[in-house]
Formats: C-alpha cells, structure tokens, sequence
C-alpha cells in the first residue's frame, strides 16, 4: 500500500524509474549508465541539436528503446548494420514513437522544437561521439 501523499509530478524536471520489484519511484533523470535496475521513462522539451546530442551516437546493450514525440518533430538515425551501409532514418511527428533494437546505436536531430519521451533501461548504455558530422 502507499505511504507517499499522491501528487502530479512535472515530467520535463523529473523521471520515473520502474523498479523490478514493480515500484515506480521520482527520480532525477540519467542519460548514462545506471545501475538500478530501473526502466526510466524520461520526457524532455528540446529546443536545438544541441540539446538531443545529435553529435554522438547512443546505445542501449540490455533493451530496447521506445522513443516518443509527443509535439514537434525529429528524425531518428540507426548506424549502420554494415560497414560502408548507409544510416537509416525514421522521421518522428507528434504523437508516435519507434522502437530501437536493443545494441543498435542511434541519435536524433530535430526538425523542430520538440517535446519526447524516451523509455529503457539505462545500465550499460554508451554514448560515442560522432566522426562523419556534417
């Protein structure tokens, strides 16, 4: 049973990390590794390529990744499969999302200012920085 008074939580300051026991705790939100055992669902408001880290590549080795916008629009690139393959794209408008494959590394760019969600399980992500920037 709940001991903790009910309340809204703001979702663009805060995440939640479902617990593998079930609990859903407040927490502050991780863009690296963490060691938790935790899924984090974390919304973000995201103004610039700047603030997605379009200049490196992200990867999540233990899940798969839900990646949502809820407004605006962004364009979401896979690395490769292949050496000398071409990047695959998924452009994102209001209200979908796309399913990363566990291990495969992504980034996103924005088509416009932009409010998403992202839902995985941080340990073990890494991110790379980017060697073919435009």
């Amino acid at each position: 049973m709940t001991t903790t008074p009910i309340s809204s939580i703001d979702l663009f300051a805060s995440a939640l990390h479902i617990q593998p026991d079930g609990d859903v705790r407040v927490a502050e939100r991780r863009m690296t590794s963490s060691d938790s055992g935790a899924w984090q669902i974390a919304t973000f408001h995201v103004e610039t390529d700047t603030d997605v880290h379009a200049d490196q590549w992200e990867m999540h080795p233990e899940a798969e990744e839900a990646v949502c916008c809820l407004a605006g629009g962004v364009r979401l690139y896979l690395r490769p499969a292949r050496p000398g393959g071409g990047e695959d794209m998924v452009r994102l408008h209001a209200g979908t999302a796309v399913i990363v494959p566990r291990g495969r590394w992504h980034r996103l760019e924005l088509d416009a200012p932009s409010d998403l969600m992202s839902i995985t399980l941080r340990h073990g992500t890494r991110l790379e920085k980017r060697t073919d920037t435009r």
